[in-house]
């Protein structure tokens, strides 16, 4: 077992090759400042000199007419940079809480690979500028609510492009402050509007997918964390080990599942609680009539490779999804330098991030599923017939050990499930009907979101509760040497209690906890 280790010393270069999923776990968590690369700088500068002389002369959405369903009103020569400004500013209207600094920061490294594509027609200045942002920790101010994932996120990404023009507010350690203070603590100018880079700026898919993409990185620490508190329960009740065997799990033609089963193992492969069902069953007399140990597990214990198995193939067809996305243009319309043409279309419509969000968030509702059943498995004296009631060390009745933790699992759990109904299939035109089928992309993004963050708490309530098992077991010793680390790291943030106390402080711990560490399950 490894906790993951980055060398946040390494300088990422953007824009000449596509970025991944590592790529932004070092920006966003291990604080790696980012270079745009000089071959990207160029395909910059190419399409916007391409652009400036070809509109001479031509009718081009967005440059010289209104926006959407005003498309059709000519603009004239003098206000066509007064359009730009007009547009982010109109747009500007989100609502909600603020997008805390890691989905902010997602967004605006998912913006500025997108527009390094060279196929928007912007100035320079705007991606040497939002770069500067990214390495100085400084956040617009993006509400949560605003956007329908049609023309992408128009009135989240305004918010991203009104600190570009030196307005508005950013979130600077920690602090909101004025746009204007900021840039002038760093001596950075305000990006001058040439052409079309206000449409250029709100045009796109960069909110839904820098969220998705940090969706993913919390989503894969949670499915190591649930096969982990999967296998440490079995372990706890000395479960066989033919469940999660190579053997069985390989006649099932699932990657995921041979996958999870194969995680189990390594984790298990030197306990001395797991018993080999023919050292055990196989050798016995068969004339007994009745078997006080049970034959087989829980479906909660004895599933977990059949039932994390999807979760685990879903979150990574969710990743090839988001990388792609990510790698894409999804501006309106299209510069097209190589043809010497522009292109107008929809790349900018949300639908491959909305749906599979919606695939996200219902795979991770049924690991928070998993964790509920298992943590119900372990309170409930009367299923598992080794542990007191809520695993209750102190004196019964008068201390109710893990019972009130158990409220918030369940509820937690049960507000998941009714997020997990699809955003995917909700549809309401606007834009006076020029947006008549909309993607709901950020949203969806958002609830996904939710969904792993109850997860989240959900599991820490397992963690605790596993732990408290094993003390009143007395196993430590009979551990893995893996699922001993583990129990030793969560008993370092919270030690074992016998009296009653207040649970919400240790439940915030050991989530903050699992969200900062990823265990390598080797």
């Amino acid at each position: 077992m490894s906790n993951k280790t980055i060398d946040n010393s390494l300088i990422i270069e953007v824009g000449n090759k596509k970025l991944y999923l590592d790529d932004f776990n070092r920006i966003l968590f291990y604080g790696n400042k980012i270079k745009i690369h000089k071959e990207a700088k160029n395909k910059v500068v190419l399409c916007y000199n391409f652009l400036a002389d070809f509109l001479k002369d031509k009718i081009i959405y967005g440059i010289n007419t209104g926006f959407g369903p005003m498309a059709q009103y000519r603009i004239k020569e003098k206000d066509k940079k007064e359009l730009q400004y007009n547009l982010i500013r109109s747009h500007s209207a989100g609502a909600g809480n603020m997008l805390t600094e890691t989905y902010v920061k997602a967004t605006m490294l998912a913006r500025l690979n997108s527009l390094l594509q060279g196929y928007s027609g912007i100035h320079v200045e705007v991606v040497e500028l939002l770069a500067s942002l990214i390495n100085n920790d400084i956040y617009p101010f993006i509400p949560e609510h605003g956007g329908v994932g049609a023309s992408g996120d128009l009135v989240q990404l305004a918010h991203l492009a009104l600190i570009l023009i030196g307005e508005g507010e950013v979130l600077y350690k920690g602090e909101l402050i004025s746009t204007k203070k900021a840039f002038k603590k760093y001596n950075l100018k305000p990006i001058d509007i040439h052409i079309r880079e206000g449409l250029s700026l709100i045009n796109g898919t960069s909110v839904m997918t820098g969220i998705g993409i940090t969706n993913i990185i919390f989503a894969k620490k949670l499915l190591n964390w649930s096969v982990i508190a999967s296998s440490m329960l079995n372990e706890i009740v000395e479960s066989y080990n033919d469940h999660f065997s190579k053997e069985l799990n390989d006649v099932k033609k699932h990657e995921g599942q041979c996958k999870i089963a194969k995680m189990m193992r390594n984790i298990t492969n030197d306990s001395l609680l797991i018993r080999k069902r023919h050292e055990h069953l196989f050798n016995k007399e068969t004339n007994i009539d009745f078997l006080e140990q049970k034959v087989q597990e829980h479906y909660s214990l004895r599933c977990v490779p059949q039932i994390l198995g999807p979760v685990l193939e879903t979150i990574n067809n969710v990743e090839n999804t988001l990388i792609n996305e990510l790698n894409s243009v999804s501006d309106n319309p299209v510069i097209d330098v190589k043809n010497k043409n522009i292109f107008h279309g929809g790349n900018f419509h949300g639908d491959y991030v909305s749906l599979e969000m919606d695939k996200l968030k219902i795979s991770i509702t049924k690991l928070s599923i998993l964790a509920e059943r298992q943590l119900n498995f372990m309170l409930n004296h009367k299923i598992n017939n080794i542990l007191p009631p809520f695993v209750n060390l102190g004196k019964l009745g008068l201390n109710l050990g893990m019972q009130g933790a158990q409220f918030t699992a369940t509820s937690t759990t049960a507000e998941n499930q009714m997020l997990s109904n699809p955003m995917y299939v909700h549809n309401i035109p606007n834009n006076n009907d020029n947006q008549d089928i909309v993607s709901m992309g950020t949203n969806s993004a958002l609830i996904a979101k939710k969904v792993i963050e109850n997860s989240f708490e959900v599991i820490a309530i397992e963690f605790i509760t596993i732990v408290q098992a094993i003390d009143y077991l007395k196993q430590e010793n009979k551990l893995s040497k893996f699922s001993n680390d583990i129990y030793k790291k969560i008993r370092a943030i919270v030690p074992v209690f016998k009296e009653d106390s207040t649970k919400y402080k240790d439940i915030n711990n050991i989530k903050e906890f699992l969200l900062k560490n990823h265990i390598n399950i080797d």
